[in-house]
């Protein structure tokens, strides 16, 4: 609940401020750059720190006699203002040793007079001031808002500058540059809301009254004699006034950065001395830190700050979008749904991963209802709950999860409900999943509630771990929902224009073709080509060859089938537009030397282009299961025959289950059963692509085998990676 307060706070702060923000952080930058090119011109002199006022202003009042006044600006460029000998006023950048005549004083050009006034007052005058002060003192609470919420999710301040899970680019950077640049915002936004409140008087500047120092006579000395003269440096002087004439009367007036005082031109004396107060000195170090003025390396730091604001202001907003982009449809009402899935998600990943099963069982019509945690009631019509949900902070909620656990004390199922639980995080952090963790407890101690599952965990949003979640899920509800990864990414559609090369003629018996497309960027045979034929959100995904370079399909043809239809409706030279979705879990493998690879249907594709890939020539074995043995089979045993006798294929097999000797794929794997058992010995691979009710018998068959002739369960090499699935 503590982190949904302030991450709301952050939100409506930065909302609020957004539009100051922008014009203040524009302006900033233009502002600091212009401080950097304020130091280029070549006016202050090497060893400037050293030079003592004993030492320069004797020096000057030889070469300018009536000398009236000398400063130094935040540059530490000394300016010096009098007559010259011909009785005409000058004012110059000069060397202050040697008098010598270095430049023209700087002038702020109108641009940038515009843009000062324009980021001090938005040129509103005392009005535009408060604004601007105001919109400081609310970066300073977006800086400490967004500083505790770094904390709290990167698990306390000791870890605050450990590795950022990346759930995207926006919400990496916001928080990477966030820690980056923290302090240097600090400053901009503390300072700003201090210049803001000595403005309008909210910390008052006390007045001091000049001491008067009394014992003022003495022996009239030289300027170079001079104590005072010696232990002050013009780096800490603001302006000297020269005395008119050689009266004793007559004194020179000295604003130093922390006080001013008044001396007696003859013999040295201090006559009067005023200290600044405290609150001046911090509005002088609070305008040199704003604006970097007085550093050149800091006003690039101070550059770069407003930069990243408005980076801040970017990202902000792309993570707030974000968080609502996926959005919850649902067909049917909450009581007349028969599975319920309840979503905790901080910043949408979770939810688009909980969407992507809701839409798949809606396509088999399966009564689903998705909703948040927060939202949970009793559901009269539910058998079954799943819930989805990522950990925030230390082992917290997300923020719209938050009240689930005083929901299910307070709603009671009207019957017992089967419950599965699958939770999302990272293990960077030491609170992996722990809420997860500690919903599925709660389900568990409850009597209305009856566990269909164990607990999965999903590390980095990993669409692998995933799928095996769906696979068991799909196995305990008899259900046959994707288990291919790639299905489940969440990345956004990046299309491309793809020319058709080549499509086949469609064979009668089973409605099936070739489509050939040109290549675009990178793609390995089993990765997906994901196309959408309506031009709309609806995706449909094929697995690919990659053959001479080109996108090799083999698509079956259905009736009505959206995807299906599109593709066969092209012709050569035509272009359809498409996305290739990374399958890296179901490429050929680099390091086994035998790999088994299982097909039907048009499953057959990414094989047939592995096997073309395969130059190291590794023992590959393909095995086919077709309906029948007509022209398609025939074009793939050429195929097969092709690349056997140039060593790219050890062995191709296939069965035909409507032929007058019917035969399965199970058969074949049955009767080569040795080679399966030495393929998972020696470290080998079995890849199977299809069908899911293929998926489901090769699996069953392999369950059979392994524990007879290994004394392993199949889900062992599953884990190892020695069983790889890409089916649909």
């Amino acid at each position: 609940m503590t982190s949904t307060v302030w991450r709301l706070a952050h939100l409506t702060l930065a909302v609020f401020s957004f539009a100051f923000l922008l014009i203040a952080s524009i302006t900033g930058v233009i502002l600091a750059i212009d401080a950097v090119n304020e130091k280029m011109p070549p006016y202050k002199v090497a060893g400037f720190n050293e030079i003592t006022l004993a030492q320069s202003l004797p020096a000057l009042r030889e070469v300018y006699p009536e000398a009236l006044e000398l400063s130094v600006d935040h540059n530490q460029f000394v300016t010096l203002e009098g007559f010259n000998e011909e009785g005409d006023d000058f004012k110059s950048v000069i060397h202050p040793i040697t008098g010598q005549v270095l430049g023209e004083p700087l002038v702020k050009s109108n641009f940038i007079q515009w843009i000062t006034s324009l980021h001090r007052s938005l040129f509103l005058h005392e009005t535009g001031r408060f604004i601007v002060g105001f919109v400081s003192f609310l970066l300073l609470l977006i800086t400490i808002s967004g500083t505790i919420l770094i904390i709290k999710r990167q698990q306390g301040v000791k870890h605050f500058f450990s590795k950022v899970n990346k759930d995207f680019f926006a919400q990496y950077g916001h928080v990477v540059t966030g820690r980056l640049m923290l302090l240097p915002i600090l400053i901009i936004s503390l300072t700003g809301t201090y210049l803001f409140l000595l403005r309008f008087d909210v910390i008052s500047k006390p007045i001091t009254e000049p001491n008067e120092i009394e014992n003022a006579e003495g022996k009239q000395i030289p300027l170079n004699d001079f104590p005072i003269f010696n232990q002050i440096h013009l780096a800490d002087v603001s302006k000297v006034e020269f005395p008119f004439g050689e009266d004793a009367d007559e004194f020179f007036k000295i604003k130093l950065k922390d006080k001013e005082i008044v001396v007696n031109q003859l013999t040295g004396k201090v006559l009067a001395e005023e200290v600044y107060p405290t609150s001046a000195v911090l509005e002088t170090l609070s305008l040199d830190l704003h604006t970097g003025r007085t550093n050149v390396f800091w006003a690039i730091i101070l550059a770069v700050a407003s930069v990243n604001i408005l980076f801040f202001i970017y990202s902000g907003f792309v993570i707030t979008f974000k968080r609502k982009a996926v959005k919850i449809k649902n067909k049917f009402k909450a009581d007349e749904a028969e599975i319920i899935l309840l979503v905790g998600s901080e910043n949408g990943s979770t939810l688009h991963f909980a969407n992507k099963i809701h839409q798949q069982l809606l396509a088999v019509n399966t009564k689903s209802f998705i909703t948040t945690l927060n939202q949970y009631r009793a559901f009269s019509q539910a058998k079954q709950l799943v819930i989805f949900t990522s950990t925030y902070g230390l082992g917290d909620a997300p923020s719209n999860a938050h009240q689930f656990e005083k929901l299910i004390q307070k709603y009671i199922q009207p019957r017992s409900l089967k419950f599965s639980v699958v939770g999302f995080g990272s293990k960077n952090y030491k609170d992996y999943c722990a809420f997860a963790v500690h919903i599925d407890q709660l389900l568990g101690a409850q009597n209305c509630f009856e566990r269909l599952l164990p607990l999965y965990t999903v590390n980095d949003r990993s669409t692998h771990e995933f799928t095996q979640w769906v696979q068991e899920w799909n196995k305990q509800t008899k259900l046959s929902l994707a288990t291919t990864p790639a299905l489940y990414s969440p990345k956004q559609p990046n299309l491309s224009k793809l020319k058709v090369v080549n499509k086949t003629n469609l064979n009668t018996n089973d409605n099936v073709f070739k489509l050939t497309l040109k290549g675009s960027g990178r793609f390995q045979s089993g990765d997906l080509l994901a196309v959408y034929p309506a031009n709309d959100e609806r995706e449909r995904l094929y697995s690919i060859a990659k053959i001479n370079g080109n996108i090799q399909l083999v698509v079956k043809l259905h009736e009505s089938g959206l995807g299906s239809t599109y593709l066969y409706q092209q012709i050569p030279e035509n272009f359809i537009r498409g996305r290739i979705v990374q399958n890296a879990s179901f490429h050929l493998p680099k390091r086994a030397k035998t790999v088994v690879m299982i097909a039907n249907g048009t499953g057959i594709a990414p094989f047939l282009g592995m096997i073309s890939e395969n130059t190291s020539k590794k023992n590959l074995h393909l095995y086919c299961g077709f309906r029948y043995n007509n022209e398609t089979a025939a074009s793939y045993q050429n195929f097969a025959n092709q690349y056997i006798e140039n060593g790219q294929l050890k062995q191709y097999s296939s069965a035909f289950s409507r032929e007058t000797e019917r035969q399965y794929v199970m058969n074949l794997i049955e009767r080569d059963q040795n080679l399966f058992v030495e393929t998972f010995k020696t470290g080998g691979v079995i890849m199977i692509c299809g069908s899911l009710a293929m998926q489901k018998d090769v699996e069953a068959i392999l369950e059979h085998i392994c524990h007879q002739q290994l004394s392993q369960p199949l889900s062992y090499f599953k884990q190892t990676n020695q069983l790889l699935t890409d089916c649909y």
